[in-house]
């Protein structure tokens, strides 16, 4: 028997219509060996969760580049522990200000990836952190 493929979702969250880096990060994954379910555009906190929850996956992603992301993150925090879902390993990436690094960190994102991240090491934190 083969082992279980580590799961990842790829969502874009609220407004953002800026998809080509989370469509490239989707194709470096899967080429890694991941299965990913990449969500689509303007993805609500709830449509998150239950993505999340329904496919179960082992990390929950998000591709920011419209500025939204504390805002989002915060409202998708609570509904991703109500899912049973805060010991998943989740990761942001994009457009991401250093000053909000801490934030994101404190509301559970262990993964953060400003958008000039290598794909290698998207790849190798989350084989890390998925046990």
């Amino acid at each position: 028997m083969s082992e279980r493929r580590i799961k990842v979702l790829i969502a874009k969250p609220g407004l953002d219509g800026h998809d080509q880096g989370a469509k490239v990060v989707v194709r470096a994954l899967a080429d890694a060996g991941f299965e990913v379910v990449y969500t689509g555009l303007r993805q609500t906190p709830e449509q998150v969760a239950n993505a999340a929850l329904e496919e179960n996956v082992d990390v929950i992603g998000l591709s920011s580049m419209a500025g939204s992301h504390l805002p989002f993150c915060r409202k998708l925090k609570p509904l991703l522990e109500k899912a049973g879902l805060g010991d998943k390993l989740w990761l942001i990436g994009g457009n991401l200000p250093a000053q909000d690094h801490a934030e994101l960190r404190a509301l559970g994102f262990r993964g953060i990836f400003p958008a000039s991240s290598k794909f290698t090491d998207i790849v190798d934190f989350i084989k890390a952190g998925v046990s």
